[in-house]
């Protein structure tokens, strides 16, 4: 499956942007938001997780919403919502103001996720789990490389600025 590859290699741009008006770079930046959520890696969401995923990127839809967006996003109504269904639900909050800041407030609202005592940053520790999760298997020498590359100033933390550099930054494997 992956071989440290390109994590966006699988998402077919060109349709998404057709179906949604979204940006390459927010299509990227969805991709993140959605791996952060499937935490099992099924490569669906629940159906049933969609208010609170919704709420943790920073939208407010209200339960009237929820149920016509889930309507119209889940048309087999399998109760999963593959990637194309999550960017073209997202899309449908973010059309109306797709900017940087947007991302940067749904990036915030997943960083605050890891960083649960609200210190402003997140531990290597903390990100060495993270890491190891999204990217298993993972040798701890490779573990440890990207570790060091990125925690560059050494301080055995990522704040916020360096969070969002990593998850807006494409990697070209090694």
């Amino acid at each position: 499956m992956a071989h440290g590859a390109d994590p966006y290699a699988d998402i077919d741009f060109d349709e998404i942007t057709e179906n949604t008006g979204l940006a390459p770079d927010e299509i990227k930046c969805l991709k993140v938001c959605f791996d952060l959520f499937d935490t099992k890696k099924v490569e669906f969401l629940s159906a049933d997780d969609l208010g609170e995923i919704m709420r943790a990127m920073g939208f407010r839809p209200t339960e009237e919403e929820l149920k016509e967006l889930l309507l119209e996003i889940d048309e087999d109504g399998s109760g999963e919502i593959e990637f194309g269904e999550f960017c073209q639900l997202c899309a449908t909050f973010l059309v109306e103001d797709p900017d940087m800041e947007t991302m940067k407030r749904e990036l915030k609202d997943a960083f605050r996720i890891y960083d649960k005592e609200g210190l402003g940053y997140i531990t290597t520790e903390t990100l060495r789990g993270l890491i190891s999760e999204l990217l298993a298997p993972l040798t701890d020498e490779e573990l440890e490389g990207i570790l060091d590359e990125l925690d560059e100033d050494g301080s055995g933390s990522m704040d916020f600025d360096e969070f969002c550099e990593m998850m807006m930054t494409k990697s070209d494997g090694d």
